[in-house]
């Protein structure tokens, strides 16, 4: 069993780089703005920087967007829900679960999964400032993927065979 894919050529190599090093580099933004502004959590600004990344700007934005909202829904409902109930297995399962069938109904499948688990944080350990968490997790979100759509922007190193169209 080799460690290394056997099928990786000069070709392929170029643009998993490409999409490797500007994943770093919104990440590594990302945790340098949000220690700049003293967030509290800057691992979830680097977390969506990484996972809306993509070599397309386009498609960068368009990873953000549904993020974003998964993120202010689960937010918001973890927040609302550790105001009214006591903290608990109980809360927090049902949280995720309401999260989740919330995101299917509002016609948002995608971000079911990460409503849930965003809501989760905010019940699991929070309930003496829910909200105060549940805005940091937002404000930590819209920095990574902001920072991803400008790193977005920025022209690719080398334009690959494989690309079809000029994006940045």
């Amino acid at each position: 069993m080799s460690l290394v894919n056997s099928s990786l050529t000069h070709r392929t190599f170029l643009p998993a780089f490409q999409l490797s090093l500007r994943a770093a580099t919104a990440a590594g933004l990302s945790v340098a703005v949000a220690n700049l502004l003293r967030l509290e959590y800057p691992i979830y600004a680097m977390i969506s920087a990484v996972l809306v990344t993509d070599l397309s700007s386009a498609k960068t934005r368009k990873l953000g967007l549904p993020r974003l909202a998964g993120t202010v829904l689960g937010a918001t409902l973890g927040a609302a829900l550790g105001s009214w109930l006591p903290a608990g297995t109980w809360v927090l399962g049902g949280g995720i679960l309401a999260g989740m069938l919330l995101s299917q109904l509002l016609g948002l499948p995608d971000v079911s999964k990460l409503t849930g688990y965003v809501c989760g944080i905010v019940l699991l350990d929070h309930g003496d400032a829910p909200w105060s968490y549940a805005g940091s997790r937002i404000l930590e979100t819209v920095l990574g993927i902001a920072l991803a759509v400008l790193v977005s922007f920025v022209p690719r190193l080398l334009r690959t065979e494989a690309s079809e169209s000029p994006t940045p």
